[in-house]
């Protein structure tokens, strides 16, 4: 088989913090599938990782004696890129003007020759391109994953607006009472996921694994729950990376949470100023807020971050790792990792204190902290004080 290494380029992942502060940017996920997910979909292979130090543990790089393609992990596979990696040999490079897209050789080899793309590949390159994205992925994604395949049947306690063709239910999903609105997009409802009584859905919707949607709640394409994730309230064009919960009423837009995230009941975030410029967003190489060109951006949450009930958060707020937001007001736009308190004040999160949530909060999806997890967070507590 051959070996393929999503290798993170340092530029574009430091423009994807926090969220790839705890993963390699192939683990984010747009559309239905994580970057990793859609390579191993269209170029069936052996795939490693190669990124920061700290992650290599978690996440090693597997090198072959001779011959690896080594692809940017911030690329999204499309039919003409994979036929031009395909017919890479050993020394070439593929480029799209100066930037090198992939290569085939030994890992420590640069390339001898190039070829050019015909055309720009898309690219997850900053952190509301996870969202802006996640329509035209979420279609692109649903195409392969369901051809040739069967869905279960829909309840006759739904009720079906647009293609029913568009709706597929895994095995073990269950989809009972909802509005199933097909004209925006496709939903897709993973295993064992399920869609209670009352709510509405507006394509495109996709639901991962265990994922659930509460009674009453409306949603809004293009919105992704990964893994056993629990949703209700409001969202539109929201991505959940997996394992987090916005449970209860209030409104999240234009948004990307990480992992191990809890929305308490009630909290709202803006995703669009109420003089209707446009939005500048936290960026951690610049250390400041930059202009995105855009008039809605909402909330970006890092993994194993929280807020209390009835947490209000103002337009594009960015939320790091470890964070934990409780109380009246609203807190600054920028929160860095591992901080907890209120617009009144912030503390320092303990480690212990941090370590101990986690592992609760873990349990209860069969999951644990592990020695590899430990030493990750260790070292990305001192990698983040700089923020602070």
């Amino acid at each position: 088989m051959p070996n393929y290494i999503l290798r993170d380029v340092d530029a574009v992942r430091n423009n994807l913090l926090p969220l790839t502060f705890t993963r390699p940017v192939a683990l984010l996920r747009v559309g239905i599938l994580t970057l990793l997910e859609k390579w191993q979909r269209d170029l069936p292979g052996d795939y490693s990782f190669s990124t920061v130090d700290y992650l290599s543990r978690k996440y090693p790089t597997v090198v072959h004696p001779h011959d690896n393609i080594v692809i940017s992990s911030h690329i999204l596979p499309s039919p003409a890129l994979i036929r031009a990696i395909q017919a890479l040999e050993p020394g070439e490079g593929l480029r799209w003007g100066d930037e090198l897209i992939a290569r085939r050789g030994a890992w420590e080899e640069e390339p001898t020759s190039f070829k050019m793309l015909d055309e720009e590949p898309r690219s997850i390159r900053r952190l509301y391109e996870i969202f802006g994205r996640n329509d035209e992925q979420l279609i692109r994604d649903f195409v392969p994953l369901t051809r040739g395949r069967r869905s279960q049947p829909i309840s006759s306690t739904c009720t079906v607006i647009g293609d029913r063709k568009l709706i597929f239910i895994e095995e073990g999903a269950t989809v009972e009472g909802a509005i199933l609105n097909t004209r925006r997009g496709p939903i897709y409802v993973g295993p064992g996921a399920e869609i209670m009584e009352g709510a509405c859905i507006r394509g495109g919707l996709a639901m991962l694994e265990g994922s659930v949607v509460n009674m009453g709640a409306k949603i809004y394409g293009a919105t992704t729950l990964g893994p056993y994730s629990k949703v209700g309230g409001e969202l539109n064009n929201v991505v959940i990376i997996g394992y987090s919960n916005k449970a209860h009423d209030g409104f999240l837009g234009n948004a990307v949470i990480g992992e191990w995230c809890n929305l308490g009941g009630g909290t709202t975030a803006s995703n669009l100023k109420n003089d209707y410029t446009e939005i500048k967003l936290w960026n951690y190489p610049a250390r400041r807020f930059l202009k995105t060109g855009l008039q809605f951006c909402g909330l970006i949450m890092g993994d194993h971050s929280k807020t209390g009930i009835n947490t209000m958060l103002n337009t594009a707020t960015v939320l790091g790792v470890g964070v934990n937001i409780h109380g009246s007001g609203f807190p600054r736009n920028f929160v860095a990792s591992f901080t907890e308190g209120s617009p009144s004040g912030y503390t320092d999160v303990d480690l212990h204190k941090f370590f101990e949530v986690a592992r609760r909060v873990m349990a209860r999806r069969h999951k644990e902290l592990t020695e590899v997890d430990i030493d990750l967070y260790e070292a990305l507590h001192s990698i983040t004080e700089q923020y602070k």
